[in-house]
């Protein structure tokens, strides 16, 4: 799943503390990485981290480019880092559960999405992507309760719900959905 480059820019943004010159910088390399030169924007991440190795914003933005890139344990590797360093930082963790989300790993993801609301009880996308993860748990769950006992009608009922809440065709098994990208704001409710 693609991180979104729009959501790098507003983090990065977020994440800015450093000197103008620094943040020149990094500004440039984010816009290289929104406008897909991922080798490029890797690259002068790269050079940039070898000069500034704690720089939260440079260490954010080279995690979103390489799950871009695909590199999904590298990117982990970076995310990971920063929750470590800067454990007061939800984005990281938001971003964790992204990618273990794709990698069907729905504990992990949980949990990551857990101790993002925990560093800022306010963020609406970490609250609105453990939903999902929670919608898809509660899936595997009734599925697997109508694999042991295709006779049980309630656990056949809710699963059918959370399909049709989810979109999907009822005699087709439940897939993931994917996490919403948090740079597209809300639908109007």
């Amino acid at each position: 799943m693609a991180l979104s480059r729009f959501f790098a820019a507003v983090v990065a943004c977020a994440l800015l503390a450093g000197t103008p010159v620094l943040a020149d910088e990094i500004q440039e390399i984010n816009q290289q990485y929104r406008q897909g030169d991922l080798t490029g924007a890797l690259d002068r991440a790269n050079r940039f981290l070898a000069q500034n190795p704690q720089d939260a914003q440079a260490r954010f933005l080279k995690g979103l480019i390489l799950a871009d890139q695909g590199k999904t344990n590298d990117a982990i590797a970076v995310f990971t880092g920063l929750t470590e360093d800067y454990p007061e930082l939800p984005e990281p963790y938001n971003n964790l559960a992204v990618i273990y989300a794709s990698q069907s790993k729905y504990e992990a993801a949980r949990y990551a999405l857990e101790m993002a609301i925990r560093a800022h009880p306010g963020y609406a996308t970490a609250h609105e992507n453990l939903g999902d993860i929670y919608v898809k748990m509660a899936s595997i769950s009734y599925e697997k309760a109508q694999a042991l006992d295709s006779t049980n009608t309630t656990a056949q009922t809710k699963l059918t719900l959370i399909r049709n809440m989810l979109g999907e065709q009822p005699d087709k098994p439940a897939t993931a959905k994917p996490l919403p990208d948090p740079s597209q704001p809300a639908p109007a409710r």
